[in-house]
């Protein structure tokens, strides 16, 4: 039976990705798209969620805005990585989907507590603002949820700070809340995703899929491609987002290690480090329900199945898929 995810996310080129593959692989039930400000502002990340709709021919899915600025800090976005639009490289057709009327933390709040308990898994892909809200506003859907999948954070590595990853440290109450929840929570950090990258080889298997899907994360790659050599300096680009997506439709593929996680509110020089504890095991440290994936690097995660199934394997699928009822030439 397919997993029912919530998406919550701020398109974003490998946000884009992520909602293909939740829309296109048979394993998820995607039942609703949220947006929160992040890789650009709420606007415009909402514009580009509905566009990469258009895009994908996605149908029968709620889209809900979300909040518009973190829970304490000013909004900080990443232009340098995703462009003045958020999702610079392809041109975007003009949304036709209308959104849903209700704020995204109403539609997570109710959509989780309509469903059975277990049923909906959350995966953020972008600050972690919108969850925050709904579990504070109805503390109930911490026992509800089936479990929390987000891309964010890593194990002593940072990409927006030395020690801090973008999406934690935009909002680093927000993830603060999120952490310490008692609900099950996976964080797919950098030191994993640094390992699942577009490489020349990935970008031609998706090229040769051929429909409009495939030349659209095509030109997303592209773009994405030269703004992370020019800004981080990575030979090709890490596509983060669809790891959250992989783990949920076969966590085999990467290997899970629960410890106690928490997020640092107070450092000078270590604000939004996600801080993983691996002196003990889980069930001797409380009510934390947290695991964090092993990187690839020393840690041991199958790097290979992981590209199967976020790069060359079954986004080629998903892609391949989506060319029925699709937009083909959406621009």
């Amino acid at each position: 039976m397919p997993t029912k995810i919530i998406l919550d996310c701020d398109p974003g080129h490998d946000d884009a990705v992520a909602l293909l593959l939740a829309w296109g692989n048979p394993d998820i039930e995607l039942v609703g798209v949220t947006t929160v400000a992040g890789n650009q502002t709420i606007d415009k990340v909402t514009r580009n969620a509905l566009a990469i709709a258009q895009v994908a021919g996605i149908t029968g899915v709620p889209f809900a805005r979300g909040a518009h600025r973190p829970l304490v800090r000013e909004v900080e976005v990443a232009e340098g990585i995703h462009g003045e639009s958020g999702l610079d490289g392809p041109v975007l057709p003009e949304p036709t989907i209308e959104l849903d009327p209700r704020h995204a933390v109403d539609f997570i709040i109710d959509t989780v507590m309509a469903a059975e308990p277990g049923e909906i898994t959350l995966v953020p892909t972008g600050a972690l603002t919108n969850i925050a809200l709904a579990v504070r506003k109805e503390p109930r859907i911490a026992e509800r949820v089936k479990q929390v999948v987000l891309m964010g954070g890593g194990v002593n590595v940072g990409n927006w700070s030395a020690t801090s990853e973008f999406n934690i440290v935009i909002d680093p109450e927000a993830a603060h809340i999120v952490f310490n929840e008692s609900w099950p929570l996976t964080m797919v950090g950098l030191d994993l995703t640094h390992e699942a990258l577009a490489t020349p080889e990935v970008a031609a298997s998706i090229a040769a899929v051929g429909t409009g899907p495939a030349r659209f994360v095509g030109d997303l790659l592209t773009f994405f491609g030269h703004a992370y050599k020019d800004e981080q300096g990575f030979d090709y680009p890490p596509v983060h987002d669809p790891c959250a997506v992989a783990f949920v439709i076969d966590p085999t593929v990467m290997e899970v290690v629960r410890v106690p996680l928490d997020v640092e509110l107070t450092g000078t020089l270590t604000l939004g480090m996600t801080v993983a504890d691996f002196r003990a095991e889980i069930k001797a440290r409380g009510h934390m329900q947290t695991d964090a994936i092993k990187a690839a690097r020393g840690l041991g995660v199958d790097a290979a199945n992981l590209q199967a199934i976020v790069d060359a394997g079954r986004v080629d699928d998903v892609l391949a898929a989506l060319s029925d009822g699709a937009t083909e030439e959406p621009f």
